[in-house]
């Protein structure tokens, strides 16, 4: 009964003051109580996601200990280095969160390698790889909001962890008392027993010399003079991203003040998502004063590269997620064409929603484009399956619309580092020969077709949101639409159906229309919320963004 349990945390002596104080300020409240303690936040293979706050159903140290006591338990079984690398970002209490993941780890008998210093998502995958660990903790929320924080769990391939071991470590958890179950040690302890040990520079200057080793047109960027404005959101971009971009030649980089150090708050943008405006604005607003070629911004955990590019009016631009795609993919393949170092046989990968622009792309350089479910471990699963086939150089690129990228093997997740430094090369370059981003677009769009993809969210807030959520999907499974708008479905494909799509199951919906556009509907691993994925092409933008429109207009009551 879940108010047994919040009296249990109530009359804890190990609580700590502020989850002591939320807990006495909920008293009497069953709604509030209810909330946090009629279910416990689920670990799946994004691991942890959750507002901060005192509970089962919330983020606070009792269930990272938790949830670590259930990686050490499957890091046990394992043989293997018994090392869990750690890294954390800027969200509150993530310093914490990583320390108190580390005691457990050493209560354990586990070895752990946590970076001093806050750092992204792809320097915890290259350190997992680099120490030929076990396993990875990254502490971070990703875009999330303030009030959240999460635990994502790596695999030893620096890959979001498989399905299968998430499993295992879910069910482990669920055997370990969120309050007593978890071996714990002092940090300090950790460290003078030599089982907890800081990520070494030689680590650190490993991953920037690898990012490096993929630019295109080596020392271009020397010459080009490039003008970027960089926001790293408060988060851990602003160091690795910085770094490697003067590595480059890349020194007129003017950061944006009030977004430059970390800051868990997020003051200036209650979202920190580079996909959406609000975060990009105080960067424009400085990219207009400064007139720069471009703008930048990377989310806290630094995975994630959003754009804004300079128009031949002087105006700026916001470049979506599966633009940036098409763009770096078409910038490699010309490139490394031109270089001569195209591998024979190159391949590329993009998940299911992003756009099929790309595969027009690919095809015109004659690259295999191969289609993964949403979530970047499917394309790090396409790249270990390279290289167990001692093919892993074939590796050109990887996108998904929700603007992440990755353009080498020597990690297994998005990096927006190496994003920043391909986006900034192939402005330089552009710029080099009297072009630009944005002209190189409307070429691409010329020759290919005006093709248009927009994402829409429909929010599901509260306990009661999934059962909204999982009754929405089935709703459509049992009653297929024939159309929308008035345009015939003539292919829908259900991803639950692994026998029909080749691809692992997953709760996805994507109907083909018969002008050729595609409406697909997912809802999110990590948020509750459904998105819908429109995809039209008009003959210019006004006609495709007329049929999404409509496209949205039939689809809306279904959500309602």
């Amino acid at each position: 009964m879940y108010t047994d349990e919040y009296k249990r945390w109530l009359e804890a002596e190990l609580i700590d003051f502020d989850l002591k104080k939320e807990l006495q300020d909920i008293e009497g409240d069953d709604e509030a109580i209810r909330e946090r303690f009629a279910v416990a936040l689920q670990f799946g293979t994004a691991g942890l996601r959750g507002t901060l706050g005192a509970g089962t159903n919330r983020m606070n140290i009792w269930v990272v200990r938790q949830a670590t006591q259930g990686v050490a338990d499957w890091v046990k079984t394992q043989g293997g280095t018994q090392t869990v690398a750690i890294s954390y970002d800027s969200r509150l209490k993530g310093w914490n969160f990583a320390r108190d993941a580390a005691s457990v780890l050493a209560a354990n008998g586990i070895r752990v390698r946590i970076y001093d210093e806050l750092m992204p998502v792809p320097a915890l995958s290259f350190a997992t790889r680099y120490y030929k660990c076990n396993a990875g903790i990254m502490v971070t929320a990703s875009h999330n909001p303030a009030q959240y924080n999460g635990y994502k769990a790596y695999g030893p391939d620096g890959c979001q962890m498989t399905d299968d071991a998430a499993a295992v470590v879910y069910d482990s958890i669920l055997r370990t008392d969120v309050l007593t179950g978890a071996k714990f040690m002092p940090f300090a302890e950790g460290v003078e027993k030599g089982l907890i040990r800081f990520v070494g520079d030689d680590c650190k200057n490993a991953l920037y010399e690898a990012i490096e080793s993929y630019q295109v047109r080596p020392g271009l960027c020397r010459s080009a003079g490039l003008k970027l404005v960089y926001s790293p959101l408060n988060g851990t971009g602003l160091v690795p991203v910085t770094r490697v971009l003067r590595d480059i030649g890349i020194e007129d980089i003017t950061i944006v003040p009030e977004q430059e150090y970390p800051n868990g708050y997020f003051t200036t943008c209650s979202y920190p998502n580079p996909e959406i405006f609000a975060a990009l604005e105080k960067g424009l607003e400085l990219a207009k004063e400064t007139d720069a070629d471009l703008m930048l911004a990377t989310d806290p955990d630094a995975d994630r590269v959003g754009i804004a590019m300079k128009c031949p009016d002087g105006t700026y631009e916001l470049v979506s997620g599966n633009e940036m795609g098409v763009l770096l993919l078409d910038y490699i393949c010309a490139g490394r064409i031109e270089k001569g170092t195209m591998p024979k046989n190159p391949v590329a990968v993009k998940s299911i929603v992003s756009t099929p622009l790309a595969d027009a792309v690919a095809a015109h350089y004659g690259v295999e484009l191969r289609q993964t479910l949403t979530g970047f471990k499917w394309i790090g699963d396409q790249i270990a399956r390279l290289e167990e086939a001692g093919e892993v150089e074939r590796f050109i690129f990887g996108f998904e619309e929700s603007y992440g990228y990755l353009a080498g093997p020597y990690v297994r997740d998005k990096d927006a580092i190496i994003g920043s430094m391909l986006i900034c090369e192939m402005a330089a370059y552009y710029r080099s020969i009297g072009s630009s981003v944005k002209q190189r677009l409307e070429e691409i769009y010329a020759q290919y077709g005006r093709y248009l993809n927009k994402v829409d969210s429909f929010e599901f807030p509260g306990l009661s949101g999934m059962d909204k959520m999982a009754g929405i999907m089935s709703g459509l499974r049992q009653n297929p639409p024939k159309e929308f708008a008035g345009k015939a479905v003539t292919k829908a494909t259900d991803y639950a159906k692994p026998e029909e799509t080749g691809l692992p199951k997953a709760n996805v919906l994507i109907y083909t229309l018969e002008d050729g556009a595609s409406v697909i509907v997912r809802p999110s691993g990590t948020e509750p919320k459904i998105k819908a994925y429109y995809t039209t092409l008009g003959k210019d933008l006004a006609e495709a963004q007329a049929e999404k429109d409509q496209l949205a207009g039939a689809l809306e009551p279904l959500f309602a």
